[in-house]
């Protein structure tokens, strides 16, 4: 098991049934994968679909039918088809139960930054800085390190998404709840160590405790 799927599996034990959520583009797509068959979730995208489905079998895309980031998917009964103002509306207007992201860093504030690339020309910041601003539950799913450098750390030097604390990052080694008084270190994952962690982390992380395993989907 990769350190993506290790992420995914774990943030889909925070989906709740018959909410309505917002999967952001690259790993945390890879959540809905890992759901179990009898919950019912409707994911919404910015671009304006609600109920969200799989990607299709190949041969089966339809151009009409994709997700944030163009990727093909299919619709669930009962799906719907919204236009941005309506889509955007549900962001802010605080109607999104949940939304999981990706991340560049996240500091001891948990506070994100996601949406500029060092060193790469992207379009703009999507619908980033509404989700982390607008959703009830924020979820950071990313890996640990990039290149050997920790993402998680006392400051980010990366243009922040928003001023608001996320409700959790999830890594391949760690569960983390930003809180008032700091990072919290809830769960570890398969095979890691609690000093592994701290080695892998810049920022000072909090420990209560013995530090259960992270549970899999």
């Amino acid at each position: 098991m990769d350190a993506k799927e290790i992420i995914a599996r774990r943030v889909a034990l925070e989906i709740q049934p018959d909410t309505l959520v917002n999967l952001g583009i690259g790993l945390p797509s890879m959540v809905a994968n890992y759901l179990p068959s009898d919950v019912q979730v409707f994911f919404q995208a910015e671009n304006g679909v609600i109920g969200l489905g799989a990607r299709p079998p190949e041969g089966m895309e339809d151009p009409n039918l994709t997700d944030a980031g163009g990727s093909f998917v299919t619709a669930v009964p009962g799906a719907a088809s919204i236009d941005s103002a309506m889509s955007f509306g549900l962001i802010r207007g605080g109607h999104l139960d949940m939304t999981v992201l990706g991340g560049l860093q996240v500091d001891e504030r948990g506070y994100l930054a996601n949406w500029m690339v060092p060193g790469k020309m992207v379009p703009g910041m999507g619908g980033a800085m509404d989700l982390v601003a607008g959703a009830r539950h924020v979820v950071v799913a990313m890996v640990h390190t990039a290149k050997g450098k920790p993402k998680i750390v006392p400051e980010c030097s990366l243009p922040l998404t928003a001023l608001r604390r996320v409700s959790l990052i999830v890594t391949e080694m760690a569960v983390i709840e930003p809180t008032g008084d700091g990072l919290v270190l809830r769960e570890h994952g398969p095979g890691v160590t609690v000093d592994e962690i701290e080695a892998a982390t810049e920022a000072k992380l909090i420990t209560i405790g013995d530090v259960p395993e992270m549970a899999l989907a």
